[in-house]
């Protein structure tokens, strides 16, 4: 259990019964939950495709009127992107979104939007030892800040400050920084994401979209062959999913590639993230994607990308990294964030 700082807010004994949603460019989850500190109970779950609603304040209210007996004390939104002053910019819909909005839509007083890599940091609260893998023990005995990196259909960052009794989540916007190019390789990617992006950002490589860029790359640039059965497949089902499912598989060399170089600049963002928050405290790698490819994780390419990072090695090399297995890890951060927030 990772201690997380409140101020003033809900006794850890209270119960509390909380909606929570995460708020993503692909999907949004609900959550009811009866929580007391970080244990939460499930009481109801539902899931709606993003895109086939005009705003999130008709997904709330298709909620509501499947749930009509749901009656939350509070409801917490975990949002993919920035929050300010309550209100949100939800990158990949072309959504804004506000608490008052939402609030006055529905008839709750209490709701709380936070960034969704922010709802996950939260519910490192909450996390299983079932819930992880480690692909670096590091030093067991650090005690210090905490990263999170998450690819998805985005590719969201944040830390967790260690203040020396407990931790402070923080979002940030880093997934969109500049890509950093390393090789001929990797400048010659970057000269094609150019040519259709004003700025080459991590977030164009390590998402689900940056996936596909990657893989057109090996296609069109250089001159990858593609199968005709890998053709039909993608055509069929969801591109990043088809792709990383044949490189595990190991049986088309333009799959093997795209994932060998997706995985090499995960390893190197990384350390990034590992050094500008000096987070000996541990590195968590999140999202929808990590779980999915886990096998290819756990070969040498990630650890090796990630250790090379120059003068740096002895500390990057210290951190312990884990996979979060569970994808509904925000799901439950915002839960947890609402029901001490009351």
């Amino acid at each position: 259990m990772i201690p997380i700082a409140f101020y003033g807010k809900n006794k850890s004994s209270e119960t509390v019964t909380v909606l929570a949603a995460d708020l993503g460019g692909t999907k949004v989850n609900f959550a009811l939950y009866k929580a007391i500190g970080a244990n939460l109970e499930l009481l109801v779950s539902a899931k709606y495709h993003s895109k086939d609603y005009p705003t999130f304040v008709s997904i709330v209210q298709a909620f509501f009127k499947e749930h009509p007996d749901v009656k939350p004390q509070s409801i917490c939104i975990g949002v993919a992107g920035p929050v300010v002053k309550g209100v949100a910019d939800i990158t990949n819909l072309n959504w804004m979104i506000s608490e008052t909005e939402i609030a006055q839509a529905v008839g709750y007083e209490k709701v709380t939007l936070i960034n969704d890599l922010e709802a996950t940091a939260y519910g490192l609260a909450c996390v299983q030892d079932e819930d992880l893998v480690t692909l670096n023990a590091g030093n067991k005995d650090n005690v210090g800040n905490i990263a999170v990196v998450a690819p998805g259909t985005g590719l969201g960052e944040a830390g967790l400050f260690w203040d020396g009794t407990a931790y402070h989540p923080f979002a940030t916007e880093g997934g969109h920084t500049d890509f950093g190019a390393r090789t001929a390789l990797d400048i010659e990617l970057y000269w094609y994401i150019k040519q259709k992006e004003t700025v080459v950002s991590r977030e164009h490589i390590l998402s689900g979209p940056g996936i596909v860029r990657v893989y057109n790359f090996f296609k069109e640039v250089k001159k990858m062959e593609e199968p005709a059965w890998l053709k039909d497949a993608l055509e069929k089902d969801d591109h990043s999913a088809v792709i990383s499912n044949s490189a595990i598989a190991g049986n088309t060399d333009i799959c093997v590639e795209t994932m060998k170089l997706f995985v090499q600049h995960l390893g190197y963002e990384a350390a990034n993230l590992a050094l500008k928050m000096k987070a000996i405290g541990g590195l968590y790698l999140a999202g929808g994607i990590p779980p999915k490819i886990i096998e290819l994780l756990k070969e040498e390419t990630f650890m090796q990308a990630y250790l090379n990072c120059d003068r740096m090695i002895a500390l990057v090399e210290s951190v312990p990294i884990k996979v979060i297995m569970n994808e509904k890890l925000p799901l439950s951060g915002a839960g947890y964030y609402g029901a001490n927030h009351v």
